[in-house]
C-alpha cells in the first residue's frame, strides 16, 4: 500500500484513453508511472441521481471504484472489471469522463506519477453483496452526498463532469 505524502494539483484531461496501459514509459526524471481505471456508476431515482461510492472504514476513505490493469487489458476492460470486483455490479460504459493526473511519494520514498481514467457507467446487473473484500462498504449515494463524502477531493472534478453528462442525458437516457 502506498502512503500519500505529497500531491500536486489534479489535472482533468478530457481525451480518449490509451488502449494499452503499458504505453506509459517511466519519466525521464526517474519517477514511476502508474495507471488505474474506474468509473462513476449512476442510477436515476424518483427525484435524484445516485452514484456508487466505496468505503474503507479503518482509513475513513470514501472513493469512486477504480483499480490497476491486468496484463493485456484495455483501459475500458480494466474499468469494467475493477468496478465489478469492488462493487459487485455489472456495468456498461456510456462515455469517457476524462483522466486525473497526480503525483505522490510512496511509503518507500519513490515518486509516482499516476493517471486514472474514469468512465460514466450504468449498472446492468449484479449485487453489492458480491463485492470483494477490498472495501468495507459499497452503496448508492445522492450525488450531493457523494460530493461531500469523497475523501480525495480531486475526484470531485470527475464526479462533477459525470453530473453534467447525466443531466444532459435526462432520466430516460
Amino acid at each position: 500500500m502506498m502512503k500519500q505524502m505529497s500531491q500536486t494539483s489534479p489535472t482533468l484531461t478530457l481525451m480518449a484513453p490509451s488502449r494499452n496501459p503499458s504505453d506509459n514509459p517511466a519519466d525521464l526524471d526517474g519517477a514511476q508511472r502508474a495507471v488505474s481505471a474506474g468509473g462513476v456508476v449512476f442510477r436515476h431515482m424518483e427525484n435524484a441521481v445516485e452514484v456508487v461510492l466505496v468505503s474503507r472504514r479503518r482509513e475513513q476513505l470514501w472513493a469512486l471504484p477504480k483499480g490497476t490493469p491486468e496484463a493485456g487489458e484495455s483501459i475500458e476492460q480494466t474499468a469494467l472489471r475493477e468496478v465489478r470486483e469492488e462493487t459487485g455490479l455489472e456495468t456498461t460504459i456510456l462515455k469517457t469522463l476524462g483522466q486525473l493526473r497526480y503525483s505522490f511519494t510512496s511509503h518507500t520514498g519513490i515518486h509516482v506519477d499516476k493517471v486514472v481514467h474514469h468512465f460514466l457507467m450504468e449498472p446492468v446487473g449484479g449485487s453489492f453483496e458480491d463485492h470483494d473484500t477490498e472495501f468495507d462498504d459499497v452503496d448508492w449515494y445522492d450525488v450531493h452526498e457523494a460530493q461531500r463524502r469523497l475523501t480525495h477531493r480531486n475526484q470531485l472534478h470527475i464526479l462533477d463532469r459525470a453530473i453534467e453528462l447525466i443531466a444532459k442525458r435526462g432520466p430516460n437516457g
